[in-house]
């Protein structure tokens, strides 16, 4: 990587994980531009009203000096510190993920990238303003959003208007009046279902799980309240209490030497579907739900949708489906990258790239991080708390590439 370029660093997406590797980039003296609209998929594809799942402390982006995380952002507002009782707003999360923005990475380009192919021995990134540049280096960061996944089964009916993905919507008041059935038993299957019946709508939860699951409210406020018996038995982490929780934050990088299967059955069942422990009393009574249900088939019946399901009920008529079906990370969805680029990633267990410990994947210069990272270093990558890792491993990386 000794050829002259335009920047040494592109960082495409402008969300926790890009910030954070801005930020830690910045602290090494690495100069790098990085494109998007700060926390721009939090503000439009995360529904209004909700609450975060995770806890404050484990969504505070990272920077190097410990400066400048969720309770910083409070306390530079005359706002009192909270705790792991405290369910994080969206729309506190947001505003705090800008103050991080405006305070670390002020230069921010809110362009959108548009293609990104191979120039050896770097990149040329096309932004959406008409302008190109080279780089020595490219961090993917465009976070969850390519990577929502709906079943084969309702796709016919994404093209009719008649079925979407939780992730298709910043607004579920617009669902007011309507019966829709919500695929999936997890916090976003369980959080949509209950703003949308809170909006007015008529929610009818369709879910393969024989029952719903929450999780347990936390014993205390602050982790050094809880008593030393409870901590030994079960030890606090970003992820939640209990030995387990604590292997996958304390030790992500001796995560990617795990048998790929082992790998992908940890990513998928670790902090499997359940709801936060705060949602219940909102949630349960409030709307239909069908346990251990499957749907078999869907197809419009005169402008609404007719469910085939297995299960007690064998059919359900609704007007609109929400799948809450989560994500599936596949390099091959990532259109912004040229068709070559995208051939060249090694992948791990069919679309999720194979990184090194620096979170680099089999193309030189070319690393993935968030939830695309997810299948290398473990389920940590989901979350915000997964931010000081994955930068502090690529800013080092970068750094002693471009120098």
């Amino acid at each position: 990587m000794n050829s002259i370029t335009d920047v040494p660093v592109a960082i495409v997406g402008a969300g926790p994980y890009g910030l954070a590797v801005a930020t830690h980039l910045r602290a090494r003296s690495v100069p790098a531009r990085i494109m998007g609209v700060p926390m721009g998929s939090w503000r439009a594809r995360m529904p209004a009203g909700m609450f975060l799942k995770s806890t404050p402390r484990a969504s505070s982006i990272a920077d190097p000096e410990r400066r400048f995380g969720l309770n910083d952002f409070r306390a530079a507002r005359n706002q009192p510190r909270v705790g792991d009782r405290y369910a994080v707003p969206l729309d506190e999360f947001v505003r705090y993920g800008e103050w991080y923005q405006q305070r670390c990475v002020p230069g921010v380009e809110r362009a959108a990238v548009v293609r990104v192919e191979g120039a050896p021995p770097g990149f040329r990134l096309h932004l959406d303003t008409g302008e190109a540049f080279t780089t020595r280096a490219v961090v993917m960061a465009s976070g969850f959003p390519p990577y929502a996944r709906i079943p084969a089964d309702l796709q016919p009916l994404v093209a009719a208007g008649l079925a979407s993905h939780t992730s298709d919507h910043a607004d579920l008041a617009k669902f007011a009046g309507q019966r829709v059935a919500v695929i999936g038993a997890g916090q976003s299957a369980l959080e949509s279902a209950t703003l949308m019946y809170e909006a007015g709508a008529e929610p009818v939860l369709v879910a393969r799980a024989e029952r719903l699951q929450f999780g347990e409210p936390p014993d205390s406020d602050r982790p050094g309240d809880r008593t030393w018996p409870t901590r030994i038995a079960h030890p606090g982490s970003p992820l939640g209490p209990g030995w387990s929780f604590v292997a996958f934050t304390r030790a992500p990088a001796a995560f990617r030497y795990l048998p790929d299967r082992t790998r992908a059955e940890l990513v998928r069942t670790v902090l499997g579907p359940s709801g936060a422990w705060w949602l219940p009393e909102r949630a349960l009574g409030r709307f239909p739900v069908l346990t251990g249900h499957r749907v078999a088939s869907a197809e419009e019946v005169g402008g609404r949708v007719r469910l085939r399901l297995r299960g007690t009920t064998d059919t359900l008529e609704v007007d609109q489906v929400l799948a809450a079906t989560g994500y599936r990370v596949d390099v091959e969805r990532l259109e912004m990258l040229d068709p070559a680029l995208r051939r060249a990633v090694a992948r791990r267990n069919g679309g999720a790239p194979r990184l090194s410990h620096g979170f680099e994947s089999s193309v030189p210069g070319l690393y993935f991080t968030g939830l695309s990272a997810a299948d290398t270093f473990g389920p940590m990558m989901r979350f915000v708390c997964g931010t000081g890792f994955a930068a502090r491993q690529i800013s080092r990386a970068i750094a002693s590439e471009v120098r």
